[in-house]
């Protein structure tokens, strides 16, 4: 799939039913996103909290009938309840609404009720239609994780490699990305785990899938760059997905490409038993949107 909108067809023409947890949607674009997942008819919204607004929102009046509402008296207490139901399979996801993340992650993470997987690494995946980019680019971690580490630097290529053969990519590219494109163990210790990782792929521990780096972003995606340095890697300028060094790299990326670039987005969190939309704020309604879609993807 080379854009939300391709994947949106396969989903609208799948006949799976999912089910969304909005934790306490207060905000126009989370409720104009729940009227837009209806509409197209990708999933079923359970809005946990805030009936009030959902009930009297003129986009979600025709969809009554396709929403279930949860009483919740606070955002806490929405994410508890939306946690729960995704414990006992009555929410295949969940998204977050106007609460804090920290508040979400707090009851996804609880040892006692939470749903994040035994042993699993929760990390952040997005996904970027962006002008000039014939594909649909994938990239980690740019919210969650402040500095990977070695194994949790491999959890983001396992996830990354998964979801793109989710979006139809057979054997995804997935370049781990530095400043240039020479290993320092010196000053970015990091890189030396690169080479290590991009052997794992050879040797199939991620599935089907080809991994290598450091690479820097145009190098990564850009053929032409790459020959005129003389880099030679089975990337071959045509990464589908970006593992950053660090959440700073990596929301700066994101950042960048949505404010100078328009790029539409999409984001989740894997690790948990189910997928978790965190979008910022800030997003708008069709961002919140192909998130959702991603999720049920």
């Amino acid at each position: 799939m080379k854009t939300f909108n391709e994947l949106k067809n396969q989903l609208c023409a799948s006949s799976t039913a999912k089910t969304v947890a909005v934790v306490w949607p207060a905000d126009e674009d989370t409720l104009q996103s729940m009227a837009l997942t209806l509409e197209q008819g990708v999933a079923r919204m359970m809005a946990v909290g805030c009936r009030q607004q959902v009930e009297q929102h003129p986009a979600l009046h025709d969809y009554a009938h396709c929403i279930t509402i949860i009483d919740a008296d606070s955002p806490d207490d929405a994410a508890r309840q939306a946690v729960m139901m995704a414990r006992d399979g009555r929410a295949d996801a969940i998204m977050k609404g106007m609460i804090n993340t920290d508040n979400l992650l707090r009851a996804v993470l609880d040892k006692q009720t939470g749903i994040l997987t035994p042993g699993s690494v929760l990390t952040h995946v997005s996904v970027a239609q962006i002008a000039g980019c014939d594909r649909l680019l994938l990239f980690s971690d740019p919210a969650v994780i402040p500095h990977p580490t070695h194994e949790q630097r491999v959890e983001q290529v396992k996830y990354v490699a998964a979801l793109c053969r989710k979006l139809g990519v057979d054997t995804p590219r997935i370049a781990m990305i530095h400043c240039s494109e020479k290993v320092n163990e010196k000053h970015f210790p990091h890189t030396v785990s690169y080479r290590t990782i991009a052997q794992m792929a050879a040797d199939g521990e991620f599935g089907p899938c080809i991994a290598d780096g450091p690479l820097d972003v145009k190098t990564a995606l850009d053929l032409h760059s790459m020959q005129v340095k003389g880099i030679h890697s089975p990337i071959n300028g045509q990464a589908d997905a970006l593992i950053f060094p660090d959440i700073e790299a990596g929301n700066v990326f994101y950042k960048t490409i949505t404010l100078f670039a328009g790029a539409q987005t999409a984001g989740m969190l894997q690790g948990a038993r189910v997928p978790v939309v965190v979008p910022s704020r800030g997003d708008s309604a069709t961002s919140k949107f192909n998130s959702i879609m991603l999720a049920v993807l």
